[in-house]
């Protein structure tokens, strides 16, 4: 799709945002040298970002002689944005102000139960009331940024196909529209914890960049050229369901091999059932208490769990080092629930097996990381989502 000129203006109002949300306070010089827009550009989208009330002026700094120039600061009172991570096994949601400071949060863990639309719908409304009650802000609600697993029709407000739960054309967001009183905006955990990544973590300052999701399923996002890549129907990142061997183990997509069913929770448990069957470190369906069991047995030095993460490691690493084929990276980082569970023990694994997959020239130019982000990276990028759409409104009728 052609990008309309309101496009390019939300795009640009985003970027002075975002830049002004990195080293806040700035100049509107700064600004335009930061962002590679013109001066009079950065002038208009702060004086609609000032209207607004999402920028404020914050005093004067000393221009060496000149004029002294006038610094703005993002408004932390300008918004409050809802962030919601929709996992397998969880729902869980930040409040956070238009500095992205988190204000408050709400966990919840899902059963087998939830996994029907109406319970889940339920479950997410439920959250959102606890964290919106807990953050008591005075600051006028933006909107709510949904995270889903598998594919989402982002314009649609759609999930077109969870595998997990199987899932086929839930049109989420009108049925969440009665239980979360504020404008909605969907996608995906892929490109929600790459827009975290770009923002604040590792691919900050990066032009060429994925994440990998790994979590009860498994997925890529990816940043081609500075942009977030979507693909053609917003499909692009389910790495998670590429062939990783080859007529493999079943996956919940239907087909055989994927890379989902040997690095994800589900994955990494049946590797132990195969390697220590009736192993104490197996509890029984229960995926987050067995991989921290996995985890502690490893860093004790249990021999099943150092088998489990030498094998695992070595169909990541085998995976990767596809992405790093293909994409040639500057940095892949690895984040979700397990990733940050099984932690350096796991990225170890992963790097000696890219180091004998990979080819060598672009392996040389691609670093691979742990996320440094401490909070939830998912519900901080569906954040963002929210903040994207409020943007987007923002000077409507003269953009």
């Amino acid at each position: 799709m052609r990008a309309t000129s309101r496009d390019i203006r939300t795009a640009n109002r985003y970027r002075v945002l975002r830049q002004a949300i990195a080293e806040s306070p700035a100049s509107r010089p700064r600004l335009a040298r930061a962002t590679g827009l013109s001066p009079a550009t950065v002038a208009t989208l702060v004086g609609e970002l000032l209207d607004q009330r999402m920028l404020v002026d914050a005093g004067f700094e000393d221009s060496g002689g000149g004029r002294p120039r006038g610094l703005l600061a993002v408004n932390p009172e300008g918004g409050a944005l809802i962030g919601v991570d929709v996992a397998e096994t969880y729902v869980h949601v930040e409040v956070v102000d238009l500095t992205l400071r988190t204000l408050a949060c709400a966990h919840e863990e899902l059963s087998p139960h939830d996994h029907a639309p109406a319970a889940l719908v339920r479950r997410i409304g439920g959250a959102v009331r606890a964290a919106t009650a807990r953050a008591s802000t005075g600051a006028p609600l933006l909107g709510a940024g949904i995270s889903m697993p598998g594919m989402v029709d982002r314009e649609g407000g759609v999930s077109v196909y969870a595998a997990n739960w199987d899932w086929h054309d839930v049109p989420l967001l009108d049925l969440l529209s009665g239980e979360v009183p504020s404008p909605l905006y969907l996608d995906n955990p892929m490109r929600a914890c790459l827009v975290a990544e770009l923002w604040f973590g590792a691919a900050s300052g990066h032009e060429d960049a994925v994440v990998v999701n790994l979590g009860t399923g498994v997925g890529a996002g990816l940043a081609l050229g500075g942009a977030l890549h979507r693909g053609a129907s917003n499909s692009a990142g389910e790495w998670g369901h590429t062939q990783l061997v080859l007529d493999g183990r079943p996956c919940h997509c239907g087909r055989h091999g994927c890379v989902e069913s040997y690095v994800g929770a589900p994955g990494i448990m049946r590797t132990l059932r195969e390697i220590g069957a009736g192993s104490p470190l197996l509890s029984g369906e229960d995926q987050t208490a067995t991989v921290d069991l996995l985890a502690r047995a490893h860093g004790d030095g249990d021999p099943v769990a150092a088998r489990v993460f030498a094998e695992t490691g070595g169909y990541l690493g085998a995976a990767l080092a596809d992405l790093v084929n293909l994409l040639d990276p500057e940095v892949i980082i690895l984040t979700g629930w397990v990733a940050r569970a099984l932690g350096a023990p796991l990225l170890d694994e992963a790097r000696a097996a890219v180091a004998r997959h990979a080819l060598s020239r672009p392996l040389e130019s691609t670093e691979i990381v742990l996320s440094p982000i401490r909070v939830n990276p998912v519900s901080l990028g569906a954040a963002t989502f929210a903040l994207e759409g409020a943007l987007a409104s923002v000077g409507h009728g003269h953009g």
